[in-house]
This record gives C-alpha cells, structure tokens and sequence, in this order.
C-alpha cells in the first residue's frame, strides 16, 4: 500500500512540475495562440471537450469550413481508428469504428444523431454536411445514452441554430469531372427575441472521374439537392421550441464495381480494374424528415422532448454478372447477362422525454425514455436479360420494428479530483418479417441491459485521466425471405485515457487505449449460391483492442499542426461450425484496417492590411485491411494527400482544394468470390485525384 501511494505522489509531483515548467516557459507568449475551446454536448450537457473523460474527435464550425468538410467521409477519415467508404448505390455505405463495422440491412454500429434527433437507418450515414455547427465522434461503446445502435460509438451532429441578427453564406464550386456545387444560409428573427429562422441548402452535380471502359463513359455521376429550415420559438425564458424541416434527394452511379475476370492476386486488391458492365447503373435515395425539441427549464434542471419523423427511399439498377457480352459471352453462369434492381422504403417515428440535471451540483444526473417504430419495405429483383427478362430472383418483404429503452447517468464529484460516473440503459427490441406475397411472418424479440462506469481524475486543471467500463449492444435479426436469424451482437469495452492541455494552451494531447470482447460479432456477404442471398451472419467471438492520440499544436502565430494516429488488432477467438464461409481461428475480423494516420499542417499570413493568405496540407496513411474472414483479400496499406490554399477577406474568400493529389488507387469495398459465388471477385473503386476552386461570401 506504501509502495502504491509514493507511486501516484510520484506521478501527481511528475505531471505537477511538467505542466508548471511549460506553463512557465511559455508565459510570455501571446494570449491569441491558445487552441479553440471546444464545447461538446456528448454526454448530453454542454462541457469542454478536453473535460469529457471519453474519446472524442471534435470539429467546430471553423474548422469545418477550412478543412473544407463537405461530407461524411471527409471528417471520419480524420479520425483514428475509424474508417468510410463508399459501396454500391448513392445511399450506401461502410463504417468501422474500433474494428465494429456497419453490415447491409441492418443497425449501424455507430449512433447518428443531428441536432439531438436520432437517425436510425443506415442510408443516412452519407450525407452531404452544409451549415454545420459542430461534429463530435465519440468512439466506444456509448450505449448507456445513445442506444442500441452505438456499440462503436456515437457521431453527434450539430446543425448551425437561427439568430437573433440578420446573416447568411453562399458558397459556390467548380472543379473537375463536371463538378458543380452551391451553398448557403441565411438567418434572423421573425420576431426579435422571441421567433427566429434559419433556412440552408445545398447543391451539387458531378459528371464523374470513374470511366467504364465498355460504355465508354464515366459511371460515379452525382447530383443532390438538399434543404433545411429551423425555426425556433422562445415564448419564456425557460421555455423554448425548436422545429426543423429537411429534405435530400440524391441521385448518382451505382453498382459500377470492377470485375477481375483474369483473376487477381490474393494478397493484393490495389490491383486496378476498370467497369465493364454493359448496363450504366444508377439509383436514387430520398429522405424527408421533420423534428421538434422542446426544452423547459427549472432551478432543478431541464425538461426535454424529442420527437421526430423520417420517410427514406432508395431504389437502384443495374448490372449483377459486372461484365458484357463481349468479355463474357456466358455471362451468368452460362446464363447471358443477368441485371439487379432493388426498392427500399423506410418510415421511422421516434420519441424522447429526459430529465437533466443542473450542472452547478456536486451530483449530477440524466434520465429518460426513448420510443422508436420503424416500418421497413424492400423488393429485390434479378432477370435473365438475354431470355426475356425471365426473373430468377423476386423478394418482397416487410419489417416492422417496435423498440423503446430507459436510462439515466449520475455524475458525483467524490473529491475535487475524483468523480465517478455511472450509467446504465435498457433496450428491448421487437422485430417481425413478413413474406408479401405469402403473408407468412416471423418474430423475434431482443434485449440487453447496457451498463457503464468511469473514474475521471483531474490532478490539475489542464490534466485529466479515465478508465472505463462500458457495455453496447446492436439488436439481432433476419435475414431475407427464407434467411436464417441472425443474433444480436453485444461489446464489452475496457478503457483507459488521458487528455490534456500545455504550454498556455497551445498544444492539446489526447490518448486513450482499450480492450474489447465481442460476442456474436455481425458482418455481412453475399451469397449467390443461395439464391443471390444477402446474410448477415456471426462470429462467435471477436477479441479487439488498440491505442489512439491525437495533437494539436500552435507552434507560432502563423503555423499550427496536428496529428493523429489509430492502431488496432482483432482476433477471430471463435465461430459456429455451419458458418456460411471459410474463416481460421486468430484471423482479424472483416474490414479491419491495421491503422489510421492523419497528419497536417495550416499555415496563415498578412498579404495586405486587409487580405490574409492560407496554406493547408493534410497527409493521411490507411493500413493494412483485411475484407473477409479467410484474411486472404487484402488491401495494402494506402497514402492519401490533400491541400488548400486560399486566400480571405473580411466578408469573402477564395480557395483552392485538392484531394488524393498523388492519385492512389486503392478500392473501398471489395469482394471475393468465394464470399459472393459470382464467377470473380469484384471491387468498388476509389474516386481518382480531384481538385477545383472554391468561393464564400458571408454576410
């Protein structure tokens, strides 16, 4: 117990000369190089970042706008240990967050929510971001708040609110392959302190930078459109409304991946093939959504209602055999060619009502209750085109969806150093599938009680350390008409971090390091063997674990860097013998990637009295990623490069952008044959280098 005790007296007096020495040392500097403070609200109360003993990545408004942030994957590949790619239609898409992945036709394994609104379907994920206020990514099982569906974590989206004076952006684009893009906002009362509005859209069109080379043309065209309003209400001082209003309508290429009809080296899928699919395939993602927030204040706390609507439609066409007649005159199995076509329609109602404290107290607490219904509708369809259109796949199916979950989190204060922070949910979920053209159904009903804990110790203000518990849970179900159930996947997480602030606030480093046991680990294939199945299946038990830092540094009044790097492992421990494909014991998981590493650098300078000039150059490195459970496929590691460059003024500003400058090729999703029973393996290529110009005006 002595030895334990002039242990930590030796690291407090360690950390204590450290932070006073830097402090010391950069005393004299300028007050105007200190780091941004970050306000966050990801344990749902507003906090400074670097006092939320969880991993979370932040992005404020500004810095949205100067990395040139402009989508989802744009700020999740800056963050460690999470990846995004783009797959097969306009809506869809993979993310891994800490070795969890998200899998076709069920929960992501991450938490989406914009402006307190859950978004509870996987085709919301990819998004176009316009007038954004903050981005939090909290990586961890965060399911003791954010629900089910954040076993990897939770992204927290925080669109810009309307003001109380009149202002507004427009932005405007160009760059290559066709790409055209618009943006803007504007905001102010309708009735000064009382009844404000904001209204924002944005546009963009894009040819496309990826060619077939049978069609002879490119097949990732783009157009989007979407628009949102707000429009708050603050009838009292302690009371207020907040309504909101959005629609997306997105249309685009899809199901353009390379066949490797020659074969393709086994340990190799950087391999570069072109389409060449004889049908352009094309789809189509709408979603409507309306929200309100209504939030009551007393001296206890604060009253708050959730609600919100969504309707989402996607459909898609086109090829399934990924070639033409020409280089395969078979086609499909000896079949000819054969085409794809699937709808998607989604209605989600979901409703939140939680008690939060007041944040002054000692002991602090949230509480609450959460209600979803989903409604979920999809026809699959696959012809012989070269006999008639003869149908050899036709599925039609309904999901209905029933869930709702309690929970609460106290935050106690046992010292002025010590707080201790306990958390638990409960979820139980409700599922049944029907067969339309028969009406015969089946039911399934799953729970899980999601606990966490976290000790936080703060031996100094600007230093903060914490070790967690915590537990997440993604909700089983079925896979399509005839499909076998599939269970529910449940996370164990044990966490240790550290985060802290030197040298007057110029240099921030965070650290975190965990320790995961997944049992009935989810992932998804293709099985064509069954009929053009597409399953979701489970490994028993998948072991994963790794370390995050991220840095941020103000090294002069001109140049600031930062850096940050993710290095993770999994462990496939153990899997059901009737596993649909091949896996080996120790395998990584599917999807993998061995590590993540963003480093970048912004330097800014007076040209005029009233004209700075900036120098952006972000530098990006993805490791080793293992596709498939046989740990065959594998990508090598790949290096992305981006920069902008630009130039401001007081209400205006140019800039120039480029990304993946050096042109890597690499694919985002890939699948081999044995995991699809098509006649090759296929892949879903990058986009190539892109570059363009940049204009913002604000007023």
């Amino acid at each position: 117990m002595h030895i334990q005790a002039h242990r930590k007296n030796a690291l407090t007096i360690a950390i204590g000369i450290a932070s006073a020495l830097s402090n010391a040392a950069w005393s004299q500097a300028n007050s105007n190089m200190a780091l941004e403070e970050v306000m966050v609200t990801a344990e749902l109360r507003s906090e400074n970042l670097q006092d939320v003993p969880v991993a979370v990545t932040a992005f404020t408004a500004d810095e949205i706008v100067n990395r040139g942030i402009e989508t989802t994957a744009d700020f999740l590949s800056l963050t460690p240990n999470v990846t995004f790619d783009d797959s097969f239609t306009v809506g869809n898409s993979f993310v891994a967050v800490r070795g969890v992945t998200q899998i076709n036709n069920a929960d992501s394994p991450v938490a989406i929510v914009i402006d307190g609104v859950p978004q509870n379907n996987q085709k919301q994920f990819k998004m176009e971001l316009y007038d954004i206020e903050r981005i939090e990514v909290l990586k961890g099982p965060q399911g003791a708040l954010y629900g089910r569906n954040a076993i990897g974590g939770a992204v927290n989206i925080v669109t810009k609110a309307p003001t109380n004076e009149l202002e507004g952006y427009l932005t405007a684009g160009a760059g290559n392959g066709g790409l055209q893009k618009f943006q803007g906002a504007v905001s102010g009362p309708i009735i000064k302190d009382e009844l404000l509005f904001r209204i924002a859209g944005s546009y963009r069109e894009s040819d496309g930078l990826i060619d077939n080379t049978y069609l002879g043309t490119e097949v990732d065209f783009l157009e989007s459109y979407d628009l949102r309003a707000r429009l708050q209400w603050l009838p009292t001082q302690d009371l207020s409304f907040d309504f909101r209003v959005a629609t997306s309508d997105l249309k685009g290429g899809a199901v353009y991946d390379a066949a490797f009809i020659d074969g393709v080296e086994p340990d190799n899928t950087n391999k570069q093939r072109s389409p060449i699919t004889d049908i352009l395939g094309e789809s189509e993602r709408t979603i409507d959504e309306f929200t309100v927030k209504v939030d009551y204040t007393i001296d206890a706390g604060t009253f708050t209602y959730i609600g919100g609507y969504t309707d989402i439609a996607e459909d898609y066409y086109g090829d399934l055999d990924f070639c033409n007649p020409v280089d395969c005159p078979q086609g499909f199995f000896g079949f000819g060619q054969v085409d794809q076509s699937q709808d998607l329609s989604v209605e989600l109602l979901s409703n939140e009502f939680r008690f939060t404290s007041s944040s002054d107290q000692r002991f602090r607490y949230t509480a609450g209750l959460f209600f979803i219904d989903t409604e979920r509708s999809l026809a699959t369809v696959a012809t012989l085109t070269q006999a008639g259109n003869f149908p050899i796949v036709q599925s039609l199916e309904d999901n209905d969806n029933s869930a709702w979950a309690a929970f609460a989190q106290a935050d106690y204060d046992l010292t002025d150093e010590l707080e201790l922070t306990v958390s638990i949910r409960y979820d139980e979920d409700e599922r049944e599938q029907t067969d339309a053209s028969t009406g015969t159904s089946r039911d399934a009903s799953y729970d899980e009680w999601q606990p966490k804990a976290t000790l936080t110790w703060t031996p100094f203000e600007d230093q903060l350390f914490y070790a967690t518990y915590a537990r997440g849970f993604r909700s089983g179900g079925f896979n399509g008409i005839g499909g076998r159930e599939f269970l529910p996947e449940i996370v164990d997480n044990f966490e240790i971090g550290y985060k802290s602030t030197w040298m007057q606030d110029r240099l921030m480093v965070n650290a975190a390091a965990y320790m995961a046991e997944s049992s009935d680990f989810q992932f998804f294939y293709v099985d064509f063997n069954a009929g053009g199945a597409q399953v979701i299946d489970n490994l028993e038990e998948v072991s994963l674990r790794g370390i995050e830092l991220e840095l941020k540094f103000i090294a002069t009044e001109q140049l600031s860097f930062y850096a940050s790097g993710g290095f993770q492992d999994s462990d496939i421990e153990s899997f059901a013998a009737d596993l649909g494909v091949p896996a080996e014991r120790g395998n990584r998981s599917p999807r993998t990637t061995d590590y993540t590493i963003n480093v970048g650098g912004l330097f800014e300078t007076a040209l005029t009295p009233s004209l700075d000039g900036f120098a952006r150059v972000d530098y990006e490195i993805r490791g080793d990623r293992y596709w498939h459970t046989d740990n065959v496929a594998v990508m090598d590691p790949v290096s992305l490069l981006g920069a902008r460059f630009g130039i401001t003024a007081n209400q205006w500003s140019i800039s120039a952008w480029g990304r993946n400058l050096t042109n890597e090729f690499f694919y985002e999703d890939f699948t081999a044959q044995t995991f699809s029973g098509l006649p090759s393996d296929i892949g879903f290529a990058t986009r190539p280098r892109s570059y363009g110009l940049d204009l913002r005006y604000a007023f």
